[in-house]
């Protein structure tokens, strides 16, 4: 029996505040393989490479779709990190891990809080009309239209929200 196991993934809930305005990065999903989650809202995210610091891949994984460098990752400096012979460890807590149970195909994302700067791509391989939208459309989403939203970063976006 071919054993299938879960894929952990990392994705970042990015925030900035202008003219007294907050805002959230959101980009359209348009995944090669994608099929109905397609045109879906999500946050940026991806898979984690075998032994790639968790931090790395966040950092690599926002760049790569939205062109955003992460200046700063809410809980990396309280990292816990442990080597013993070959081996090194870390321990850390990311803001919400979802895991999903059904559907779809297995998979565990690490949602972190970031702050990033840069200029946004337009589009990549991955996403389409990446873009700030003001935390209040964000919300009224997540109520509303919720099927709207990548179901794997709705979680996530309602603890954001208190929802």
């Amino acid at each position: 029996m071919n054993e299938i196991l879960a894929k952990p993934c990392v994705g970042a809930i990015i925030e900035k505040t202008e003219n007294n305005e907050r805002y959230i990065l959101i980009q359209t999903r348009q995944k090669e393989d994608g099929n109905e989650t397609n045109g879906m809202l999500e946050i940026p995210a991806g898979k984690i490479r075998e032994y790639e610091d968790i931090f790395s891949a966040l950092r690599r994984e926002v760049l790569e779709e939205t062109g955003l460098k992460i200046t700063k990752v809410y809980g990396e400096n309280d990292v816990i990190s442990n080597q013993v012979g070959g081996v090194t460890t870390i321990s850390f807590e990311p803001y919400c891990v979802t895991q999903n149970l059904s559907g779809a195909y297995s998979i565990i994302l690490n949602t972190f809080l970031c702050e990033a700067e840069g200029n946004l791509l337009n589009h990549t391989n991955e996403t389409q009309n990446i873009r700030w939208e003001k935390i209040s459309n964000v919300e009224r989403l997540l109520k509303e239209e919720t099927e709207s939203v990548f179901f794997m970063h709705i979680n996530a976006l309602r603890k954001f929200f208190n929802l």
